[in-house]
């Protein structure tokens, strides 16, 4: 009996003694169960001949629920049914209208609208790729999109007519036909489209069926920002797009809930995680043109908007938005995205409510990522020792100077010790491919890093400087291009900033390393914007990054900025701001110098030729 008992009050304390030395225990068996069940189900969608893609997904969809909202815009609600419908319509306009084959890519080049999801439905359907091109791109950049991805065909918004009409004979030598969605159009070369559409019949098109269509085959461009360069296509297939899609099951989303999708659909981010996400689980999308900080919250009320995306610096604006009564009167549960920095996430949670934000990591055109499934604040992801198994990556340590991973005396590649940070490759494999860019050897080349820890071995250079803790969870610490080195120390522009914006006068802060004559590497500089109602504080600025930042992470040289310059995926720009330098008679905006004696002053032109001259030594 005695026995007996002290099972029974054995197995009863189990549960307390796995949490109390696994505390994650249970989040990471549904993790690893999720994973496992994504997998099963893209080898059963790759078993098929042809595959089931996603088009295959919405049309079961479609058949199961037609009259559900599917999306919802402005003052607009489409049903599966409708959408189904008005693709079929997109359809036949373009297979009478247009000379596109089954394989064929064609450029889409408009904003957030229904219309954009017709457009991709009915072109998938004809068996087209469609190449999702971010509409901020003008000439030289847009001419690169179709050099990348050959597009025979380009479809653009009526607004957006002049960026075409800048280009339109060079697209014209190329045969690239050329669409714009109006009724109207006076311009040579350019045919509208709207009007086609309308006057096609909405019944169903015969499906493309090609018996080659494998998980493997294109489904998708999508193009990398570009902030570094010319934009780059990455190829993205059906498994990328299943998998991607995959991360609202990741998230907990559920039939029921709904999603406001506001990210732009060109980026990977707004098209995969959100709309093909909300696809793959029959829900409905709010549709927003672009972000609006001021109306995002009356919009998840308006619509009841469970879900909600993010990316870079969208939480911190909503934090930055007037306090109200009714911050908390809302039925959003869960928040997925990425770049959320960890002074944000705590004053989100704290003034919005206990919604569960999901972080993640991963590239578009990357073969790794993570998830921080646990909501654990700072993190983008925990790694389990199952998972470094099957998909093998390591942080390594890398020379910020001459731009390129340290290796020992045979060669290879160093990984670093546990909580530094390091550059992350993850290890090319048939289960965890790298793709590449569409036509673009040589940048496609410049991401595998070869022979990095034994001869003949292949990593995907992610570009991206991670660390991770004893508990295995992995936060981001910076790009390779926005890390510094100045006096012969490596400067994290994400700490610097994360330093700066806790001063109450400051809104927003950019860091970025600037050139400077007669010097090797790059000496600190940071792009301000000050809370609205106040003004920049010098003594309090020298003050603070002197008790908080070394000597060699100070940043040298402020600049006064009205808003902080930011990409089409609300990521900060820097190299444009850190080849303009710090020369005042080229700069119409307040900036500032650090007298380390005194405080930050006045930027001159004195000053600025002191220092290029050499007379100031820095």
């Amino acid at each position: 009996m005695y026995i007996i008992s002290t099972l029974l009050v054995g197995l009863a304390l189990l549960p307390f003694f796995i949490y109390a030395r696994f505390p994650y225990f249970l989040d990471d068996c549904r993790y690893v169960f999720n994973g496992i069940s994504i997998g099963n189900r893209v080898k059963r969608y790759a078993s098929r001949k042809p595959c089931y893609t996603l088009l295959d997904r919405f049309l079961d969809k479609v058949k199961a629920h037609p009259l559900k909202r599917f999306i919802i815009f402005e003052n607009e609600t489409y049903s599966y049914q409708d959408a189904d419908r008005r693709s079929n319509k997109v359809a036949r306009a373009l297979s009478q209208h247009s000379k596109l084959q089954e394989g064929d890519a064609v450029a889409l080049f408009l904003g957030n609208e229904p219309t954009y999801v017709w457009l991709w439905l009915g072109l998938t359907k004809l068996g087209c790729v469609p190449a999702l091109i971010n509409y901020n791109i003008r000439t030289k950049s847009l001419l690169h999109c179709f050099s990348c991805c050959g597009a025979k065909v380009l479809i653009a918004a009526a607004e957006l007519k002049d960026a075409v009409v800048e280009v339109l004979p060079a697209l014209q030598e190329q045969n690239v036909s050329v669409f714009i969605l109006g009724k109207e159009c006076d311009t040579e070369g350019i045919e509208t489209l709207s009007d086609k559409i309308d006057a096609a019949s909405d019944e169903p098109v015969p499906r493309a069926q090609n018996s080659n269509l494998t998980i493997k085959s294109p489904a998708l461009y999508i193009y990398t920002s570009g902030t570094t360069g010319l934009p780059k296509a990455a190829v993205i297939n059906h498994e990328r797009v299943w998998l991607a899609s995959s991360m609202q099951v990741m998230a907990g989303v559920r039939a029921d809930d709904i999603i406001y999708v506001y990210l732009p659909l060109y980026h990977s981010a707004g098209f995969l995680m959100g709309l093909t996400g909300a696809i793959d689980q029959g829900i409905t999308v709010v549709l927003k043109r672009k972000f609006s900080a001021s109306q995002f919250w009356h919009d998840c009320r308006t619509h009841n908007v469970t879900v909600i995306q993010y990316i870079g610096e969208v939480m911190r604006y909503l934090c930055n938005t007037p306090k109200k009564d009714n911050d908390k009167s809302h039925v959003v549960r869960v928040a997925l995205g990425n770049g959320i920095r960890t002074d944000t996430w705590e004053e989100f949670l704290q003034r919005f409510g206990d919604i569960r934000i999901i972080e993640c990591y991963g590239a578009t055109e990357g073969n790794t990522g993570f998830v921080n499934y646990v909501g654990k604040v700072g993190a983008i992801g925990r790694v389990l020792t199952l998972q470094k198994k099957a998909q093998p990556f390591a942080l390594i340590k890398f020379d910020t100077e001459r731009g390129e991973p340290v290796r020992d005396s045979r060669g290879f590649c160093v990984e670093v010790a546990t909580g530094e940070a390091g550059l992350l490759v993850a290890k090319i494999t048939k289960r965890a491919p790298f793709t590449g860019y569409a036509n673009n050897t040589q940048q496609t080349e410049k991401k595998r890093l070869r022979d990095v820890f034994e001869k003949g071995d292949l990593y995907f250079d992610s570009g991206d400087l991670l660390r991770m803790d004893e508990e295995g969870f992995i936060y981001f610490q910076d790009r390779i291009g926005d890390t510094f080195r100045w006096k012969g120390e490596n400067v994290a522009t994400t700490e610097v900033t994360d330093v700066l914006v806790t001063l109450d006068f400051i809104e927003e802060a950019n860091v970025y390393g600037v050139k400077v004559p007669g010097n090797e590497g790059r000496i600190g500089m940071a792009s301000l914007k000050i809370m609205e109602g106040m003004e920049f504080d010098s003594t309090a600025t020298y003050e603070h990054v002197k008790a908080y930042l070394p000597s060699y992470a100070k940043p040298r040289f402020i600049r006064i900025q009205k808003a902080v310059e930011l990409t089409g995926t609300y990521k900060q720009v820097k190299v444009k701001l850190a080849n303009e330098g710090f020369d005042p008679s080229a700069i119409d905006e307040a900036m500032y110098f650090l007298d380390e004696s005194k405080s930050y002053i006045p930027m001159t032109k004195d000053i600025y030729s002191a220092i290029n001259d050499g007379s100031m030594r820095l």
